[in-house]
């Protein structure tokens, strides 16, 4: 049986922090974590539109931004070593299965 408490929610960046007890078979499978979830709805919306009106034309400089990362993922990419190696970082950014981050198509 999985019980669920939410610990705090912050609603601008729609954030929810949940603590999670699960019974097992015995006291000793019993756990217990604590749960963090985003709604990115509205970030993803947000890079889809910067995409779309970027001018592809115009070459862009270094301090052109490239994403906009919820902080849930980015707190999973610091955990993971991903954030603080930045060929690793760039590797992610560059993988289309994390597009719905990036504000621009080019490569980085």
């Amino acid at each position: 049986m999985e019980d669920r408490r939410t610990l705090s929610v912050d609603k601008a960046a729609g954030i929810k922090t949940e603590f999670v007890y699960e019974s097992g078979d015995t006291l000793k499978d019993d756990t217990v974590k604590i749960a963090t979830s985003q709604d990115v709805t509205k970030i993803v919306e947000a890079n889809k539109r910067a995409r779309n009106e970027i001018d592809r034309h115009h070459k862009h400089g270094e301090w052109s931004k490239v994403a906009s990362i919820p902080l849930t993922v980015l707190y999973d990419l610091k955990r993971r070593g991903i954030a603080d190696d930045p060929a690793a970082f760039k590797r992610w950014l560059n993988d289309p299965d994390n597009r719905a981050f990036r504000t621009r198509d080019a490569r980085i």
